[in-house]
């Protein structure tokens, strides 16, 4: 395994756009010390603010306060990044392939248009959670982000594909412009969730205030739920199911006109 450990926390943002597997895995320890990160407006290399153990690996750990360091991971493609601590902006942007793990919290954008792969926040994440960026036409279109705890506003925004899981509650416009794929709201969300949408499923376990242009179509047990179920399983969400209850099932969101659908579970 590389270890990279954060020697002092950087006064302004560090893109370190290096620290992917696919980057690092060829080379030595000497070579991959003198990479160039940005500190802000000025080139440094990577050994100015992390201590490097180890060579070029499929596995990546870093480790302490990596708050201000962004876009670990981007365009991963293989192997395993695993941060223990918290994480700065961009992580595991158009990643296509890999795993990534955040014992800590992320901040925003976290899996920004990616295509593949795993991402797991064991804390909190920030706003933008596997959107479009800004003047792009879709955002996720594959992969699996999991959070365990909370997120901010517009998760998922004009995502196309894959899956978003998030254990606690989320903010504003979940779901916001979507174009396909599936987002569970274990706990919930705020205002506007599924505002926009076009395409796609949002499942909420918890009550959502809906906005009016969306209408109830039927109570039901969805079987494709259960696929959903057993894959989440594995990770530690629970998602319900069968027997347990039924979903009742909103379509929208009409102002679009869109197809999409907010399934909010209704325990039996």
């Amino acid at each position: 395994m590389l270890t990279l450990t954060l020697k002092d926390a950087p006064t302004v943002p560090l893109e370190a756009e290096c620290l992917t597997p696919d980057a690092l895995a060829p080379l030595s320890n000497d070579t991959i010390r003198a990479l160039p990160v940005m500190h802000g407006k000025r080139q440094v290399r990577l050994d100015d603010f992390f201590t490097v153990e180890g060579d070029g690996s499929d596995e990546i750990e870093l480790r302490g306060d990596l708050t201000k360091v962004k876009w670990i991971g981007r365009q991963m493609t293989r192997g395993r990044v695993r941060v223990v601590g918290n994480v700065g902006m961009h992580l595991g942007a158009y990643m296509s392939g890999g795993e990534i793990e955040v014992t800590g919290n992320a901040t925003d954008w976290v899996g920004g248009e990616m295509t593949g792969g795993l991402i797991r926040v064991r804390g909190n994440a920030g706003q933008q959670l596997g959107c479009a960026y800004r003047g792009s036409f879709s955002g996720m279109s594959g992969g699996t982000i999991l959070v365990d705890g909370s997120a901010g506003i517009e998760v998922g925004m004009r995502m196309k594909r894959g899956l978003i899981a998030i254990r606690g509650p989320v903010r504003d416009f979940a779901g916001l412009q979507m174009k396909g794929g599936t987002i569970v709201l274990m706990s919930g969300g705020e205002l506007r969730t599924g505002a926009w949408m076009q395409r796609g499923t949002i499942i909420s376990l918890k009550p959502v205030k809906l906005m009016p242009t969306f209408n109830e179509a039927c109570v039901y047990r969805p079987a494709f739920v259960s696929l959903y179920a057993k894959h989440l399983a594995q990770f530690g969400f629970d998602l319900p199911h069968g027997a347990a209850g039924v979903y009742r099932r909103h379509l929208g969101d009409s102002s679009v006109p869109g197809k999409g659908e907010i399934l909010v579970w209704e325990p039996a």
